[in-house]
């Protein structure tokens, strides 16, 4: 990175792009008032992409950087189709940008471009565009949508999945909450953020555990000097990235969850974003060393004030016991307050830590429907899947017995790769369901 954890980079075309086309005022909007246009070259709309979004609302997964770079990896290996939709006033002014995308199939499915990766899927939105487009002129416009992409063959879709789309874009209700929707199985958390780091710490946590915080870093300590480390060099970031790959597979098989890495085009999309000239101001990689061991490691987002946290593991050997994973998130807290972040996103997930430093819930909502008879078997068993999913990750109970059941099942199909059959030597159980 340029420098470490910047809050806000502006490049020359970044500067540029913020004053790009930007809207004043926008009065009440009509369907009639709407103009839409259809692309299927993102990179086209590179120059317009950028400049709007550095003032529409938005999250960071909808930033050009993001989705052009999983395009490259992910989608166009795929098969999928990219389908932008811009949508403008009368004179020409921007006022949604909304990527979507077509991915192939016996049943082909409409859904947001990086669906996938993204942990918020959502338009970008010129200001008070959404409190401006009545709803029901909001739902005649979504079916216009489709009808323009229904009548291109190779983006013609028989089912349409949107989901995990958040209830707020930036400062604007999500107009597509006027569609029929339901709850995503999972929800997403922020907490703002003000003042010094220690009187935001002393807020979010009881001196007790304060007290403890201490005594676990102490002992960290006992194992080497505790270093939190920016890398600069792309090498040495793309090394960091490495660790942060292999620790955070080591978990996915210990819970016996799918690996994200092992996803054809996902390792060399997030080596790509951390390492690129291009996107590395949206990066920010860290890790936290005791010793010679890389205990934790962290791979955020910056984008216009908010600091994402997307991904996290830690070390598994001996200093695992000492919490170096909450040891390093501290760290990031404390820095992003001292870069001047105002908010710090969880992003989705409700991992018990998030619950206890967030001062913000975010419900995200999921839509389904069936564009042809085709894709109508597909969506029943798809939101009977989503309803199971939910009623499952909501409940405590159900929730740590699906997980004791999916790390057994993963530890035993590790063994059953590794050869070792039935033998079951001392200290080598079976793992039990994570906290």
């Amino acid at each position: 990175m340029s420098q470490p954890m910047n809050a806000v980079v502006e490049t020359p075309l970044h500067r540029a792009a913020a004053v790009f086309d930007e809207p004043t005022e926008i009065a009440e909007v009509s369907r009639s008032d709407v103009g839409l246009s259809l692309h299927e070259d993102i990179d086209a709309l590179e120059s317009e992409w950028r400049g709007f979004e550095q003032y529409a609302d938005a999250t960071v997964f909808q930033s050009f950087d993001w989705l052009s770079l999983w395009c490259r990896h992910i989608g166009m290996p795929r098969g999928v189709n990219a389908a932008v939709v811009l949508g403008r006033r009368t004179d020409g002014a921007l006022l949604f940008l909304l990527p979507l995308a077509v991915a192939p199939g016996l049943v082909r499915r409409l859904t947001f471009l990086g669906d996938g990766l993204c942990d918020y899927n959502a338009p970008l939105m010129a200001p008070g565009f959404s409190s401006r487009m009545p709803a029901a002129e909001f739902v005649a416009l979504w079916r216009e949508i489709g009808a323009l992409l229904q009548r291109r063959p190779h983006l013609r879709h028989d089912l349409v999945e949107l989901t995990k789309m958040p209830e707020t874009v930036g400062a604007q209700a999500n107009p597509f909450l006027h569609l029929d929707v339901g709850l995503n199985p999972s929800g997403a958390y922020l907490t703002h953020l003000a003042g010094t780091w220690e009187d935001f710490y002393t807020a979010k946590r009881s001196s007790a555990t304060r007290r403890r915080d201490r005594t676990k870093r102490k002992r960290l300590a006992e194992h080497g000097e505790i270093r939190f480390v920016d890398p600069q060099d792309a090498d040495d970031i793309a090394r960091t990235l490495e660790t942060l790959i292999e620790q955070k597979s080591k978990a996915f098989a210990r819970m016996g969850a799918q690996n994200l890495f092992a996803r054809p085009g996902y390792r060399d999309f997030y080596l790509d974003l951390a390492t690129n000239p291009r996107t590395r101001h949206l990066v920010h990689v860290s890790r936290l060393d005791v010793g010679a061991t890389r205990a934790a490691v962290n791979l955020g987002l910056t984008f216009r004030g908010s600091y994402y946290h997307v991904l996290a593991s830690y070390d598994d050997g001996d200093v695992s016991r000492f919490g170096p994973g909450a040891a390093h998130l501290r760290d990031l807290l404390q820095r992003a307050i001292e870069k001047g972040f105002a908010r710090f996103d969880f992003t989705i997930g409700d991992e018990r830590y998030k619950l206890e430093w967030s001062d913000t819930t975010l419900k995200l909502y999921d839509h389904a429907a069936a564009a042809t008879p085709r894709g109508w078997p597909v969506l029943i068993l798809s939101v009977a899947f989503r309803r199971l999913k939910r009623a499952i990750k909501q409940n405590p109970l159900l929730w740590r017995m699906f997980s004791a059941v999916r790390a057994t099942a993963g530890w035993l199909q590790g063994r059953t790769k590794r050869g070792e059959g039935d033998r079951t030597p001392a200290g080598n159980s079976p793992p039990i369901a994570p906290d």
